[in-house]
């Protein structure tokens, strides 16, 4: 009976050995000198990539800073010639907007109202249709997703005036759901183009799974699919909620009295008499503060749907 028999070690100068002290006696590169040209390049694309970046922030960061400040300056800072960096805040401002004549407490409403309403019925209806464009295999199946989109490219102004009068037939001027179907309008394209490609991604080999089991097609879809482009469906309802919550051109051409928009309030600032600025920058603030925050709560799915990366494999 043979006993086991253990490996002798390395030789002294043998290859492995050899092999390790060569990998330790590769001497470093004294600090601050680049060891190749190639190590030089990847450090100047580094201080590109850098500087390319503080530039885009201070650039986006800047002006959304200056409003927030601006919002909180009493009218004789806000107009002064040099800016005033350093002022005593108020809330005068964001009084003004909910006291008097100004109330601003319709118009957020009827933003709320119709900006989400038509987000939620854009990604149902778009998830219900790009499903069905993911999933069909026709002739011309590109052809029909190009056109689906191109009518989210069409201008606005192209689309008013037969909106005005559709909707003027239909009594919807100056109504929450006249402004929910034309926010609808350039939503659902988007919708639709945007979740065929999450459903593209995900494995058939799933669903026919679900189907073997005994789960009908719809049932597929609700549990199998839907859960899998949880990204996509949130991506698409806060692109969607920004898009309504920001129009301007459509809330202006049929709102009324009754459905005025924020937006809308912002405009009647300028007057001929004087623009407030305070008031402006304030209802800037209160514009723009909701959707970064929706934005923040909802990243980790955001950046997931915004790289198309619902799935990866089987």
């Amino acid at each position: 009976m043979s006993t086991p028999t253990t490996p002798p070690p390395p030789r002294p100068g043998g290859a492995g050995q050899v092999a390790l002290k060569e990998r330790r006696e590769v001497p470093a590169a004294p600090p601050g000198v680049p060891q190749s040209p190639l190590e030089a390049a990847s450090r100047r694309s580094r201080w590109g990539v850098a500087l390319v970046i503080v530039v885009a922030l201070l650039w986006t960061l800047v002006p959304l800073v200056w409003m927030l400040m601006s919002s909180f300056k009493n009218r004789k800072d806000v107009t002064a010639g040099t800016p005033q960096v350093v002022f005593s805040p108020t809330l005068q401002n964001y009084r003004n907007l909910f006291t008097g004549s100004n109330n601003l407490t319709p118009y957020i409403w009827h933003s709320v109202l119709a900006a989400g309403i038509s987000a939620v019925l854009a990604v149902g209806l778009g998830a219900l249709a790009g499903y069905g464009l993911a999933r069909t295999q026709m002739r011309g199946k590109r052809h029909l997703a190009f056109w689906i989109i191109s009518t989210r490219m069409a201008p606005i102004a192209a689309v008013v005036v037969p909106l005005f009068l559709i909707f003027r037939g239909l009594g919807l001027i100056d109504s929450i759901p006249g402004l929910v179907l034309a926010y609808l309008t350039f939503n659902l394209p988007f919708a639709i183009w945007l979740m065929s490609a999450f459903f593209a991604d995900v494995p058939p080999s799933l669903e026919e799974s679900a189907l073997v089991s005994g789960c009908t097609r719809w049932q597929a879809f609700r549990t199998v699919v839907l859960p899998l482009t949880k990204s996509g469906l949130v991506t698409t309802f806060v692109l969607c909620l920004v898009f309504a919550w920001n129009d301007y051109a459509f809330a202006v051409v049929f709102s009324g009295p009754n459905s005025q928009t924020l937006p809308i309030a912002a405009s009647q600032l300028v007057t001929q008499t004087g623009i407030d600025w305070g008031q402006l920058t304030a209802i800037g603030t209160i514009v723009v503060v909701p959707m970064m925050l929706a934005g923040l709560a909802v990243r980790r799915w955001l950046v997931t749907g915004l790289t198309l990366g619902a799935v990866t494999g089987e």
